[in-house]
């Protein structure tokens, strides 16, 4: 089966080819949300040449300066909702790239506080909208049979981005840094203007003849088994023609899929995810270890992305629901005993032979974190939902997610300081353990079925 998959891979290089293109707006989203980590010490420095804005920041922008980004990013997805049913998955991402060219351009000159909020507020709005389209994008132009590889691949451009900050961020000047960000973005639209789009949105459209070349460049098929595919796509489409957005509550199976996406999403936010992504560096500082920040940093960024490689290859092998019951199991365990050095920490406690604990943690978090809830809440959003839902569906949840990252980033300093790092952590390793009760009871397995096939399952 497996040497089937990667046959069927190496025979589809336009797919491969749109899939790695659309990716590439995520790996700048990736550069975007880890930015914060190499750039927030800068900006609390008072040295001048490091520090365009001529004084360290307060407690109170450095944490607006980390939030922002997942405020906007509650407001994108509405709008990317709108736009892929009209005008098409393609186009939408190609337009979200706009806002994330415009913020990168921003930092390159901004010199004043408020230019850095409407920068990272517009980088977020432009990430939320991808999270919302990007996944459906992948899911519509892959087959059955690689589906799962092909969409969780999303979560390996992600973490490569999240890595390139973090490796590069430090030691650039903050201008450079800021100018590298912003090729990306550049790169992503000159490649993606060639791909195609998807071909249920073209069969939605009544494009036949665009979506019939579409999937025999896609498929690398004969015109009778692109038209065979058209049919099923057809029928699923017209199943759902007419449809309204309110229609998201009026079936058992929609209900289901929505709540069990909205907890999914949940989940890996409440892990603490995008408190280790934003802050890596000052969390690392804040342990008094001998081991570098930025090292350190490089170290988590690093197992994040071999981590995140291993996931496409298992996915569609053992299924989405174990590796989300591994990847919640293992953020328990990893976050209990961080939660305990950051105790022992603020109690004065001497944890020098501990060091290493820190970063043992986090790396050990980062790694099962990739198997399992980083990808797989996006790979089953696009999964679960209907046509004629799925684009409010996945903006709904995918807001819902970032309007979570933003309370998490703007208050987590201001309550670890009434209650502590460990604290903060503890409650987080809660919410992992109510994660692994969640997917053991209430997630389906949608690995190697067809969409209409997930529905039917819903339904039941």
């Amino acid at each position: 089966m497996r040497l089937f998959k990667f046959e069927v891979i190496a025979r589809r290089k336009l797919l491969v080819a749109a899939v790695f293109a659309a990716n590439l707006s995520i790996f700048s989203a990736g550069m975007m949300e880890s930015w914060s980590s190499p750039v927030l010490p800068k900006l609390l420095s008072n040295n001048t040449e490091e520090n365009p804005l001529g004084y360290p920041i307060s407690d109170d922008e450095e944490s607006w300066i980390g939030s922002l980004i997942s405020l906007g990013a509650v407001v994108g997805p509405f709008i990317s909702a709108f736009s892929a049913d009209h005008i098409g998955r393609k186009r939408t991402l190609l337009a979200l790239a706009l806002p994330l060219i415009i913020s990168f351009t921003i930092l390159i000159f901004a010199q004043h506080i408020i230019l850095f909020y409407i920068a990272r507020f517009l980088s977020g709005v432009s990430i939320g909208g991808i999270f919302a389209v990007l996944p459906t994008y992948i899911a519509e132009v892959s087959e059955v049979s690689i589906r799962g590889m092909m969409s969780t691949s999303m979560n390996n451009f992600e973490v490569l981005g999240v890595f390139m900050s973090y490796a590069i961020g430090p030691y650039l000047t903050l201008r450079t840094f800021n100018v590298i960000c912003a090729l990306v973005p550049v790169l992503f639209v000159a490649v993606f203007l060639l791909m195609p789009d998807s071909p249920y949105y073209l069969i939605a459209k009544d494009k036949k003849e665009q979506a019939k070349h579409c999937l025999k460049r896609l498929r690398c098929t004969t015109d009778a088994k692109a038209e065979k595919e058209m049919e099923e796509i057809k029928i699923s489409v017209d199943k759902y023609l007419g449809s309204k957005y309110t229609d998201i509550l009026n079936s058992r199976s929609n209900i289901k899929a929505l709540i069990i996406s909205l907890s999914l999403i949940s989940f890996q936010q409440l892990s603490g995810v995008n408190i280790i992504t934003f802050y890596t560096q000052i969390l690392f500082d804040a342990t008094g270890s001998s081991i570098p920040s930025e090292i350190s940093a490089v170290i988590i960024g690093g197992v994040q992305v071999i981590a995140a490689f291993v996931t496409p290859f298992v996915v569609d092998k053992l299924g989405r629901k174990i590796l989300l019951l591994i990847s919640a199991t293992g953020m328990l365990l990893s976050e209990i005993p961080l939660g305990v050095y950051y105790y022992l920490h603020d109690k004065g406690t001497d944890l020098t032979d501990l060091y290493w604990l820190p970063v043992t943690c986090l790396v050990f978090y980062i790694t099962v974190f990739n198997f399992g809830f980083g990808p797989l809440p996006w790979t089953m959003m696009s999964e679960l939902f209907p046509d004629n839902v799925k684009a409010v569906a996945t903006s709904l949840t995918t807001s819902i997610c970032w309007f979570l990252s933003f309370i998490l980033t703007k208050y987590f300093e201001s309550v670890s300081a009434h209650i502590g790092m460990g604290g903060s952590f503890w409650i987080f390793s809660g919410f992992n353990f109510m994660a692994i009760i969640f997917v053991f009871l209430w997630v389906p397995e949608t690995k190697g079925k067809t969409f209409e096939e997930i529905q039917e399952d819903l339904r039941r």
